[in-house]
């Protein structure tokens, strides 16, 4: 049996070692000095002193372990650097470093070299697990930059004030079941008095710039700033796509904002997830190729999915009820960033199919804004919608200034001022629907 080891301050680990339990005051942590070593923490705490350094710090290694180890007061509890095979299993991390309370809004372009503080970094880091650790009551739990071919599995970061686990230019991770509830902060501003905006770029899952081939599967990531934030267009006008991600069986539901937010970016699918009581259940402005299918999405303030500039989506067979909006797809009369995605100037060529709406002011709405110029110049174009279940709306679908689209073989009863309304619209092909009231049209 190893004979347990009191931690010394600044120590290396250079082979197998157990810690005695107890509390110890380590304000330059400890440095794992060696391949396929394990550091057993043994219920050990190790404490910081001001928020700064490592807890531990691993560097250039491969083959390490840590675990069942209490870190507290440093600014960040483990940083592991350009290293392989690292297992983070069952330890408790807290109390890291935090910026200042509700004057800041979160800056999620921030790179490795300029990170947040929180309790699990890692930096070029592949093939590594992170297992069963407590994350918790901090501002960021597990940060992923540069790092690929990682699991981060059965970890809880909730009641985080910024992100509960991030990935930035990290590719092909699994992220599964994980929790990661009320990850939110509220930022204080004045701009014609006092107000708040209670999110603040905060998130239960953060994915930025070029964070591709993701799996992210039976996650909950509740009561969120945003349940998911996934952005692809970088604040200096950069086109860093967050592309071919694949979101499965989680839970974002109850944020103040979105449930799941995925702009700018290609080809991500959403199967089987939660999207309940937030504003928007699914926002994928300037998306295109987005598959958004089996998932349920009821009592959204605003819009069940809301759609700007997209193309080349299909939305199919998912569950709407009492979201104000069901589906929402638009094009701006001025859009923002057509300098950059030129393909993205119009909203088009996007299935709705085999859903089921209920109980909405209008279960689809689909519009193009006044002043996108005459007749020829619409720009909301080629949607087909055919085969779902559109019933007890005020509206069942609404298009507006729409063209050359299809409206065929859904049903759409029980909508009580109408089930089809079209205003401006040309070339809509409607047929084939069991309806009890007629189109409108003005």
């Amino acid at each position: 049996m190893n004979e347990w080891v009191i931690p010394e301050d600044g120590m290396y680990i250079n082979k197998d070692t157990i810690l005695k339990p107890g509390v110890y005051y380590l304000p330059n942590g400890i440095l794992i000095d060696a391949d396929r070593v394990t550091l057993d923490g043994n219920g050990a705490v190790i404490i910081g002193k001001g928020f700064q350094g490592r807890g531990v710090s691993i560097s250039q290694k491969t083959g390490v372990t840590v675990k069942n180890l209490h870190i507290e007061h440093y600014y960040h509890g483990i940083w592991v650097n350009a290293s392989a095979n690292i297992r983070v299993l069952n330890n408790r991390i807290a109390c890291t470093s935090e910026v200042a309370g509700p004057d800041v809004f979160l800056d999620v372009w921030l790179d490795r070299n300029a990170a947040y503080g929180g309790a699990i970094f890692l930096g070029g880091v592949i093939d590594s697990f992170v297992l069963d650790n407590d994350v918790q009551h901090q501002q960021n739990g597990i940060m992923l930059y540069g790092c690929n071919t990682n699991e981060v599995t059965h970890n809880n970061a909730s009641f985080n004030s910024g992100y509960g686990i991030l990935l930035y230019e990290s590719s092909l991770n699994t992220i599964h079941a994980n929790t990661a509830d009320f990850c939110c902060r509220i930022y204080h501003y004045e701009a014609g008095g006092e107000k708040y905006h209670i999110g603040a770029d905060a998130a239960a899952l953060v994915m930025m710039c070029s964070s591709s081939k993701n799996i992210i599967t039976h996650n909950r990531l509740r009561g969120g700033g945003d349940g998911v934030f996934l952005g692809g267009f970088h604040k200096d006008n950069i086109k860093v796509p967050c592309n071919d991600n694949v979101f499965e069986n989680n839970d974002g539901s109850n944020s103040p904002n979105i449930a799941f937010e995925a702009t700018f970016s290609q080809r991500n699918f959403f199967r089987n997830n939660k999207a309940d009581n937030c504003n928007y259940g699914f926002w994928l402005g300037y998306s295109s190729a987005t598959t958004v299918t089996g998932n349920t999405i009821r009592n959204n303030r605003t819009a069940g999915i809301a759609i700007e500039q997209g193309y080349g989506n299909s939305i199919t067979a998912n569950q709407f009820e009492r979201n104000r909006e069901g589906v929402q797809l638009w094009a701006q009369a001025q859009p923002a960033f057509t300098a950059y995605f030129p393909e993205c100037a119009e909203s088009f060529d996007t299935i709705i199919s085999d859903n089921a709406f209920t109980r909405h002011d209008a279960a689809v709405h689909i519009w193009t804004e006044k002043g996108m110029g005459n007749s020829t110049a619409r720009r909301c174009h080629h949607f087909t919608l055919t085969k779902n279940t559109i019933s007890d709306n005020r509206v069942g679908i609404t298009l507006e200034r729409v063209r050359a689209s299809v409206i065929q073989n859904n049903r759409i009863v029980d909508n009580t001022e109408a089930g089809i309304k079209m205003v401006g619209c040309q070339d809509v092909n409607v047929g084939a629907n069991e309806m009890e009231k007629a189109a409108t049209r003005t």
